[in-house]
């Protein structure tokens, strides 16, 4: 079994542990971003970034039946099976009139 490393071994001298005081002193990055970095950029890393991005093009949300025989042949090939669904109806389109 290994040993475990005694802790106090393993503090950062260039990175100590924050005291009252420090916890004190410290102001909230929406404070102090614009004065290191600019009111703009600053604004821009306080955004919160949640999700996938914005698609500019997004896909519509469908429930579609299908027979199982397809479903089960697009399954077969893998993950990603569904992407390779859309682009054969697409494909489709191609050669077919949707009207």
């Amino acid at each position: 079994m290994a040993e475990r490393r005694n802790q106090s071994t393993s503090i950062d001298d260039e990175n100590p542990e924050w005291t009252a005081e420090d916890f004190a002193r410290a102001r909230p990055a929406s404070e102090v971003l614009p004065t290191l970095v600019g009111a703009k950029v600053a604004a821009a890393m306080l955004r919160p970034k949640r999700g996938r991005p914005v698609s500019a093009n997004p896909k519509a949300h469908v429930n579609l039946r299908l027979d199982p025989d397809v479903v089960a042949a697009f399954r077969a090939t893998g993950r990603g099976w569904q992407t390779r669904l859309n682009a054969a109806l697409k494909d489709w389109l191609k050669d077919h009139s949707p009207a």
